[in-house]
């Protein structure tokens, strides 16, 4: 493990949670890894409360753990869809990362409504799910690009990669145009594939800056979100993007990857 520091969204629960664990178990793990929960104070009053409220209270329990036995990661307060946050939260980063900058954002904290067919629809649920899906994961690279700049010129002898700097968009098969045979889903899917292309946009933008831009297909996660019948375990999806991040090179950016590393169509 080359990078040097890496801030990854959502991470009380499910694959947020599984790439702070894979992480701190690499031989030359990050320096620096920044683990974001929504809302620190409700992870911690639910449990007790019901049976749903237990579980992820102890899953935030599990991340504390993690935290306390190892003093590379660092739990910060962040709720993707308070934008109004982020330049607080860019100041915090940058008080853990000082001038060595922020060598990987990994915006994985993510939203799916249940609706499917659209007479199930609802306008609140398209713009809820743009907010977390879409606009946070913009605006919060927007918010931390001074650190990721800085992290690519400390490190302008790398290559363009995670080494050097970078953005790894968490992305879905359900948000590829060209993929998409059975319809349903709309704020998800839409969501998604916005989130590509501004992926896209950013790799384009960002790459005179020395920073890469990405987005991965974790597969179909055993997580709250993916569902009990999902075919991957969170351990394995971690591990595979973890070797994705550590293999990123010019060839990725702008691009879409499963987290096996296979090409994926827009």
């Amino acid at each position: 493990m080359i990078m040097k520091s890496i801030l990854i969204t959502g991470c009380n629960r499910g694959l947020g949670l599984g790439l702070v664990k894979c992480l701190v178990k690499e031989k030359n793990p990050p320096k620096s890894i920044i683990a974001t929960c929504r809302d620190l104070n409700k992870a911690q009053a639910r449990l007790g409360n019901n049976s749903g409220g237990t579980k992820i209270a102890n899953l935030f329990q599990e991340l504390q753990g993690i935290a306390e036995s190892n003093n590379n990661v660092h739990i910060l307060q962040l709720d993707v869809e308070d934008t109004e946050t982020f330049d607080e939260f860019a100041r915090n980063v940058q008080e853990i990362v000082k001038d060595n900058g922020l060598n990987v954002l990994f915006n994985n904290a993510g939203y799916s409504p249940k609706s499917t067919r659209i007479n199930m629809v609802k306008a609140q649920q398209m713009i809820d799910t743009f907010r977390i899906n879409t606009v946070g994961p913009i605006m919060l690279t927007k918010a931390l690009l001074p650190a990721l700049k800085k992290a690519s010129e400390v490190n302008c002898n790398h290559p363009l990669g995670s080494s050097r700097s970078a953005v790894i968009n968490m992305s879905t098969i359900l948000g590829s145009i060209s993929k998409n045979c059975e319809g349903g889903l709309y704020p998800y899917r839409c969501s998604k594939a916005a989130l590509n292309i501004a992926t896209k946009s950013l790799s384009i933008d960002l790459k005179k800056d020395g920073i890469l831009v990405t987005c991965v297909h974790p597969g179909w996660v055993k997580t709250d979100m993916g569902g009990s019948h999902a075919p991957i375990d969170v351990e394995s999806s971690a591990k595979g993007l973890v070797t994705l991040m550590t293999s990123l090179s010019e060839k990725h950016n702008g691009e879409f990857y499963t987290w096996e590393g296979k090409a994926l169509p827009w």
